[in-house]
């Protein structure tokens, strides 16, 4: 496997032998100090060019300077996810060593967003300024409207769970559970992490750091979340999400001020278990 130093040498090596690129800049966790660093990192490169034509949808340019990739993602090339269409083309590379290159190029100035960015390569000296933000990647504190649409969005979506489960419509049941409901569980346990941390951490891609920043109990819970095809297990596995999302809900309702709504939570659990008992479907043939 290459060295990240050799790399960055062949990414700094093509971009100073042609003269099209005018500088280079590393973005992603390689720029962020904090982010803890291994083998799986991937560098996510910038070219700054004149010109985008020379390298638009060129595997030519790509493997004479770089290597033939394992596999290879063009965005702009694709149907199935339309591109954003912005004039510049990226390259998703991953290389047979196990190198990772993100590399885009375009031929739009940097507008600095406080994302953490190493500038490489400077030739015409006249780079813009970068003014990394300590917080970019940090938790923001909600509102009350934020945190109540995330609630009333979690306990409504678990309808959905319940009746997918109980229809046996596994695919849904496990959307339904893995998507939206777990999106929503997601964000009020990054604001748990962040009310304790006053705000000043980062829970990393879909909650990638929870191991290291949840309680011991908590984090247990969370990983109970995840289930199987076994429909008792999906059964389970909504019911915990119900208990962990009202225990960092009311801690988070606690910490800030805020209202959170127990009889919401009450009707979602009252619905959950007379779908789960069979009760509804009784019910319907009795009357």
């Amino acid at each position: 496997m290459r060295t990240p130093e050799e790399i960055l040498k062949l990414i700094l090596d093509t971009a100073r032998g042609d003269d099209n690129i005018r500088s280079v800049l590393m973005v992603g966790s390689r720029a962020d100090p904090d982010c803890p660093a291994d083998i799986y990192q991937d560098f996510d490169i910038c070219y700054f060019v004149r010109d985008v034509g020379p390298y638009w949808d060129n595997m030519d340019w790509i493997e004479s300077r770089f290597g033939r990739p394992g596999i290879v993602q063009k965005p702009e090339s694709m149907n199935l996810m339309p591109p954003e269409g912005d004039g510049s083309f990226v390259y998703l590379m991953i290389f047979p060593d196990g190198n990772r290159i993100d590399l885009q190029v375009t031929a739009d100035p940097y507008v600095d967003d406080g994302e953490p960015a190493v500038l490489l390569l400077d030739k015409d000296g006249d780079f813009p300024e970068i003014s990394v933000k300590k917080d970019f990647w940090y938790v923001k504190r909600p509102s009350q409207k934020l945190f109540s649409d995330c609630c009333n969005e979690f306990h409504w979506c678990l309808n959905n769970v319940a009746k997918a489960a109980a229809r046996e419509e596994l695919s849904l049941a496990m959307e339904q559970l893995n998507h939206y409901v777990r999106d929503m569980l997601i964000l009020m346990l990054g604001w748990y992490i962040g009310a304790e941390h006053g705000f000043k951490a980062s829970i990393g891609k879909n909650g990638k750091y929870f191991k290291k920043l949840l309680p011991g109990e908590m984090y247990e819970s969370f990983a109970r979340t995840y289930s199987d095809a076994d429909y008792g297990h999906i059964w389970a596995a909504a019911f915990e999400m119900l208990e962990l999302f009202g225990t960092a809900a009311r801690s988070v309702a606690g910490e800030l001020g805020f209202v959170y709504d127990e009889g919401e939570e009450r009707g979602i659990r009252t619905y959950m278990g007379q779908v789960r008992s069979g009760g509804l479907e009784r019910g319907k043939a009795e009357g």
